[in-house]
């Protein structure tokens, strides 16, 4: 059952920033470490120095939180700087560029946290998982899409389908490490395995995707 305030209607005082910032904050931590149910709207506030009355006035409930510090968590690890069009037309480079920046992102301590907790949530409310979905996963897929259609255009690669290879290109940089990361299997991989095991990725993909001759 969702923890609710009914708060009197008015204008009330303007929100303070800096207390909304303190919450999503302590509720992206707390989510993270304690979960869904684990975590309580008191000890957000505690978290964050403000009282349960200030969290309730920023977030109606505690879905609404919840929804807010899960964009927050993703908007932070997804930086608008994956897809750069190179100017060199240097696909290879391109490629591991995104390809390694994916792979930090993924395999974060932050990343498998967030993954564990959704998974634990699973079936409990799809528009949480949608939102996730959205502003995570879609995004970068559609981020990566729009660089191989480019790549398509300029006659880089050939690719007749930039979703579905976008798609493709995250699932074989995931692997089976990555799984074996959230099951508490696997070490985070050093940065000289990371990179070679990039490398090996994106020369698949070349191949796979490479422009017909002329």
């Amino acid at each position: 059952m969702s923890e609710k305030i009914v708060q009197n209607a008015g204008p009330g005082r303007p929100k303070d920033p800096a207390k909304r910032e303190a919450i999503l904050l302590a509720a992206q931590q707390l989510f993270l470490d304690s979960g869904y149910e684990g975590t309580s709207m008191d000890a957000i506030a505690a978290e964050a120095g403000v009282s349960k009355l200030t969290v309730y006035s920023h977030f109606t409930d505690k879905e609404t939180l919840y929804a807010a510090a899960i964009r927050a968590v993703c908007e932070a690890q997804l930086p608008d700087l994956f897809f750069d069009y190179p100017q060199s037309g240097d696909m290879r480079c391109a490629l591991q560029r995104i390809g390694d920046a994916f792979c930090r992102l993924i395999n974060s301590p932050e990343s498998i946290a967030l993954h564990r907790l959704l998974v634990s949530m699973a079936g409990q409310d799809i528009k949480l998982a949608q939102l996730f979905y959205e502003v995570g996963p879609q995004r970068v897929c559609d981020g990566m899409a729009q660089f191989l259609g480019q790549a398509e255009e300029r006659g880089d690669l050939c690719i007749d389908e930039p979703p579905e290879a976008a798609r493709r290109f995250f699932s074989l940089l995931k692997g089976d490490h990555h799984f074996r990361l959230l099951i508490g299997y696997a070490q985070i991989m050093s940065d000289q395995e990371r990179h070679q095991h990039v490398a090996d990725i994106v020369e698949l993909f070349l191949r796979l995707h490479a422009p017909m001759p002329a």
